[in-house]
C-alpha cells in the first residue's frame, strides 16, 4: 500500500506527543505524561530480551509509520517496551504513585524494577496500577549527576544508574484468538484492516493521596431538577462538592474561572454515599446547546475536577403510537455516521488532539448529530470532545470470537435478513463462539466498557453484537448490560440475527431492497447503510476499490447517488424510521466509501446536511 499522511502526522512534534490530560471526568493537577520515545525489542515466543537497541514513539503502535517502526507483530512474537521513569523529586512517602495505560493490545505484563506488578488482557480497555511499593526509596536521585537525572531512558542496555525501570511485555494474537479485535486482521483487505499491537493510547503517571478518589458517578434527574453524585473510594471520608455555572465549551480555549460557582451549590457528604444536589434553572444538554456543569471534589488531601450534563435519553411513542427516541423528553431524529477511527499514519491512534477535534467538529458541521463508534473504543478525550461539541455517541462493545466464517455472517446473513428468516444465536460454531473463556471475557468487557464510558453525556446507546460477529446468548448479554447501565439504550444485534430483545429493531441496508417496518415496542433504526465507493487515486492507499454497490468513477454520479440515498432516508422518518447511520466517515485502506478521504485532505461530498451549523475553529 502507498503510505499516506495526515497534516497532523506531518506536523507531529515528537518531543511533545498527545500531552493533553487524558481523562477529563477525573482530573487532577498531578500529571506526568510518559508519551515519547521508549526503547523496544521484539523476540520470538517467550524469549527474554537481552538488549534494547531501538526506539519507538509511544503511543503509536509498531505497525504505524508514526511509531518509527512499521513492523507487524505476529502472534508468535513478544513485544517489549522499556524506559526509566522520571524523577519524582520531593515525593511524599505517604502518597501513592499510579501508572495509567489508555490501552495496550492485547495482553501485557507491567514490570517495575524487575518485579512483576500486574497483568492485563483487553486491548481496548484502560487500566491503572499502583506502583508505589515497587519504586526505589525516595531520594535516590540525589546520588545521580545532573545529566543522568535528565535522561528519561537508556537505549544502550545500561541500568540507568538507580533510576526506576519500567518494562511492558506484550503479546497480541490478533484475529487468531477469541480476544476483542474489532476490524483488525493480520491479512488485511477489503472490509478488514491492518492489525495493530502494543501501546496505542497515552501512558501517564500521577501522585495521589493515600486515601484517594477512585471514581465519580453522576445521575441527572431532569424531571425533579437534581443530580445525584457518588464519590467512590476505598475509604469512607467526608467529601465536599462545588458545582460551577454551566457553560457551553465548544470553544475549548474558554477558561473555567473560579468565580463561576453556582451560588449555594456547595454540598458536603461522605464518599461511597449518594449526594442529591438540586440544580436551579437547569440548562439541558442538547446537540445544539451542549451545556456542561463542571464541578470540583475535595476528599481529605485529594482534589479532583469533573463534569456532568443534565439530560436524559429514552424510548417513547409519538402521536401515531410509533416508538421514537427522545432526548430530554423531546423526539429527536438521529442523523449519524459510522466512524471506525482509523488514521493512515497512526492507524488506531490519532496523530494529535486537534486531529480528533477536526473529525468531530466536521461531523457536526456536516449536519450529523450522532456518530456510531464502530468496533473500537477511543481515548477518553474523544468522548470529552463529543460531550462538549454536542455529538451523541452510539458505542459498540468491541467484537471478539474465533475467526469469522464470512460466508455465513456476511453472505448468508445479508440474504437471510432481507428474506426475514429468523436465525437462532445458539449456533456457536457458525457464529465463532465455541470457547467458553472467550464468552466469559466478552461478558466482562460488556460490563467494563459500560462502566468506563457511561458517565459521558454523549453516550446514548450501545451495540452489543454487529452482524453476528461472535454473537451468543443475546438476551442474557442484553440483560447484563441493562443492569450495568439502565440509563442508555441498547442495540442488541445490529444488522441481522435479531433475537427480539433490546430497544431497537436494527437493520443494515447495502443490498436488495429496504422497507421500514415499525414494531410495537422497539424503535426501528437503520444502523448502517450507504457505503458508496468512490476512489480518488492521489488520496488512496490502495489500488483496490472496496465498497458496497456501484463503484463510482465520476464524481457527479457519486454525488447524485449519495444525495438520492440521503433524501430517501429523510423521507423514511414519516414511515417510522428513528435513526440512520451512514457508512462511513473516511476511507480506510481498500475501503473507499468515506465522506472524507483517508488522509482527511478532501471531503468528497460538497453539500452539507446542515449548512447553518458553525463548527469551532480548530
Amino acid at each position: 500500500m502507498k503510505q499516506l499522511y495526515t497534516s497532523w502526522g506531518l506536523a507531529l512534534n515528537r518531543e511533545h506527543v498527545l500531552e493533553e490530560y487524558p481523562r477529563e471526568l477525573l482530573k487532577r493537577k498531578s500529571y506526568i505524561n510518559l508519551n515519547g520515545y521508549w526503547d523496544y525489542a521484539i523476540t520470538r515466543g517467550q524469549e527474554q530480551v537481552e538488549k534494547f537497541v531501538s526506539r519507538i514513539l509511544v503511543p503509536f503502535s509498531p505497525e504505524s509509520v508514526l511509531s518509527g517502526v512499521s513492523h507487524q507483530l505476529k502472534p508468535e512474537e513478544t513485544l517489549w517496551y522499556h524506559r526509566y521513569l522520571p524523577e519524582l523529586s520531593g515525593r511524599n512517602p505517604l502518597r501513592r504513585i499510579l501508572l495509567h495505560f489508555g490501552a495496550v493490545d492485547q495482553s501485557c505484563e507491567i514490570i517495575v524494577n524487575g518485579r512483576s506488578v500486574a497483568k492485563h488482557t483487553g486491548g481496548y480497555l484502560p487500566f491503572s496500577v499502583d506502583i508505589t511499593d515497587y519504586l526505589h526509596p525516595s531520594g535516590w536521585a540525589q546520588n545521580r549527576s545532573a545529566d543522568d537525572r535528565e535522561r528519561p531512558f537508556a537505549s544502550d542496555g545500561s541500568e540507568g544508574d538507580g533510576a526506576d525501570e519500567l518494562i511492558v511485555k506484550v503479546r497480541d494474537y490478533s484475529d487468531t484468538s477469541y480476544h476483542a479485535k474489532g476490524k483488525q486482521r493480520l491479512r488485511r483487505g477489503g472490509m478488514y484492516y491492518t492489525a495493530i499491537s502494543g501501546i496505542w493510547q497515552t501512558v501517564w503517571m500521577e501522585e495521589v493521596a493515600q486515601q484517594h478518589i477512585d471514581n465519580i458517578e453522576t445521575i441527572p434527574d431532569i424531571g425533579n431538577g437534581y443530580v445525584s453524585i457518588l464519590v467512590e473510594s476505598d475509604s469512607d471520608l467526608p467529601v465536599r462538592v462545588r458545582i460551577r455555572r454551566p457553560i457551553i465549551a465548544q470553544d475549548e480555549t474558554a477558561e473555567i474561572e473560579e468565580d463561576t460557582l453556582l451560588q449555594g451549590v456547595i454540598v458536603g457528604g461522605m464518599s461511597n454515599q449518594w449526594m442529591h444536589v438540586r440544580i436551579p434553572k437547569m440548562n439541558l444538554w442538547t446537540c445544539e446547546e451542549p451545556w456542561l456543569y463542571f464541578f470540583d471534589v475535595a476528599m481529605g488531601e485529594d482534589f479532583v475536577s469533573s463534569y456532568f450534563a443534565m439530560r436524559t435519553i429514552r424510548l417513547g411513542k409519538d402521536a401515531d403510537g410509533i416508538p421514537r427516541i427522545y432526548l430530554n423528553n423531546r423526539e429527536i431524529f438521529l442523523r449519524g455516521v459510522l466512524d471506525q477511527g482509523y488514521w493512515p499514519d497512526g492507524i488506531y491512534t490519532a496523530p494529535s488532539d486537534g486531529a480528533m477535534i477536526f473529525d468531530l467538529s466536521e461531523m457536526r458541521r456536516f449536519g450529523f448529530n450522532c456518530v456510531r463508534k464502530h468496533a473500537k473504543i477511543e481515548p477518553d478525550r474523544w468522548y470529552y470532545h463529543c460531550d462538549r461539541l454536542g455529538l451523541l455517541v452510539w458505542q459498540d462493545i468491541v467484537n471478539g470470537g474465533e475467526p469469522y466464517k464470512d460466508w455465513f455472517v456476511t453472505g448468508a446473513g445479508t440474504r437471510l435478513s432481507w428474506m426475514h428468516v429468523p436465525v437462532s444465536d445458539q449456533k456457536e460454531k457458525l457464529l465463532s463462539r465455541e470457547n467458553e473463556a472467550g464468552r466469559q471475557e466478552f461478558r466482562r468487557e460488556i460490563v467494563m466498557t459500560a462502566e468506563i464510558l457511561k458517565e459521558h453525556p454523549c453516550i446514548f446507546a450501545w451495540t452489543i453484537f454487529n452482524e453476528g460477529w461472535g454473537q451468543f446468548e443475546t438476551e442474557k448479554c442484553t440483560d447484563l448490560l441493562r443492569r450495568t447501565d439502565p440509563a442508555h439504550l441498547i442495540d442488541s444485534a445490529s444488522g441481522w440475527f435479531d433475537q427480539g430483545c433490546g430497544d431497537f429493531r436494527s437493520v443494515h441496508y447495502y443490498h436488495y431492497t429496504f422497507h421500514v417496518k415499525p414494531e410495537e415496542d422497539r424503535a426501528f433504526v437503520l444502523s448502517e447503510f450507504g457505503g458508496l465507493p468512490y476512489r480518488i487515486p492521489e488520496h488512496s492507499m490502495s489500488d483496490t476499490v472496496y465498497g458496497y454497490g456501484t463503484k463510482y468513477r465520476d464524481r457527479e454520479d457519486f454525488l447524485a447517488a449519495f444525495h438520492a440515498l440521503i433524501d430517501r432516508m429523510e423521507a423514511c422518518r414519516e414511515e417510522g424510521l428513528c435513526a440512520y447511520i451512514y457508512t462511513q466517515w473516511t476511507d480506510i485502506e481498500d475501503e473507499v466509501n468515506g465522506i472524507y478521504t483517508y488522509d482527511r485532505k478532501l471531503r468528497k461530498v460538497d453539500v452539507l446536511l446542515d449548512p447553518g451549523y458553525k463548527s469551532p475553529d480548530v
